[in-house]
């Protein structure tokens, strides 16, 4: 055995010649390729997070407040209300009004329909009620017309007294209303009151439409 060759290795290991037993142990080439795709998995996280803050920060957040304006600008446009669309007001010159008396005040129905004329209606009939209501309207008054009249004429001519109940009949037929003067009525309401009451019943404000989504 040559006195190179270490203790206890025996003849496998003996050293002949120009040739030394390699002592070093084997690269593991796996481990390396799995560390480097992980570093780079990482760098890519890190990178895509990085850009994910400076979005926030800057253009993302605009984008996102632009977007929200454009939704609520649309959910706030306004647009006419079911009974706006469906009521059509007419003028007080395209009305002609009875006016009845029901209370035992004489003269009362010739004082109203003048007024009346003076604010541009029409006057029909002037007297005393029908037996139907005569002396039997407790409140203002009762404006009756043809159904036809419910979101029409009916509402113009309500704009001329504080408050009077409102009916329609079926049967009736024309256009004409009836103005029936109870036990509580005065005088019409002031003109000038009148005159802005008919001015927001001729242009109904509109109503916004929801989504239910807060702005």
């Amino acid at each position: 055995m040559s006195m190179l060759t270490p203790q206890g290795m025996g003849r496998q290991y003996r050293i002949k010649g120009n040739k030394y037993p390699r002592m070093r142990r084997p690269r593991r080439r796996g481990r390396l390729a799995v560390g480097l795709v992980a570093s780079v998995a990482a760098l890519g996280l890190i990178g895509w997070g990085t850009l994910q803050l400076i979005d926030v920060f800057t253009g993302g957040d605009k984008a996102t407040a632009a977007g929200t304006k454009a939704d609520c600008a649309k959910q706030a446009t306004p647009t006419p209300s079911a009974s706006a669309r469906a009521a059509t007001p007419v003028k007080p010159g395209q009305i002609t009004v009875n006016v009845l008396n029901a209370t035992p005040r004489i003269g009362l129905a010739k004082k109203t329909a003048d007024e009346l004329k003076k604010r541009g209606f029409k006057i029909g009939d002037v007297g005393n009620a029908s037996k139907e209501y005569d002396k039997k309207v407790p409140g203002t008054g009762i404006l009756l017309g043809p159904a036809s009249s419910l979101k029409t004429s009916l509402p113009v001519l309500a704009t001329q007294l504080n408050t009077a109940e409102r009916r329609t009949d079926a049967a009736r037929k024309g256009d004409t209303l009836d103005l029936i003067l109870g036990t509580s009525f005065k005088d019409l309401r002031n003109r000038a009151d009148a005159d802005k009451a008919l001015a927001a019943l001729a242009a109904p404000q509109p109503t916004s439409t929801s989504s239910g989504k807060a702005c």
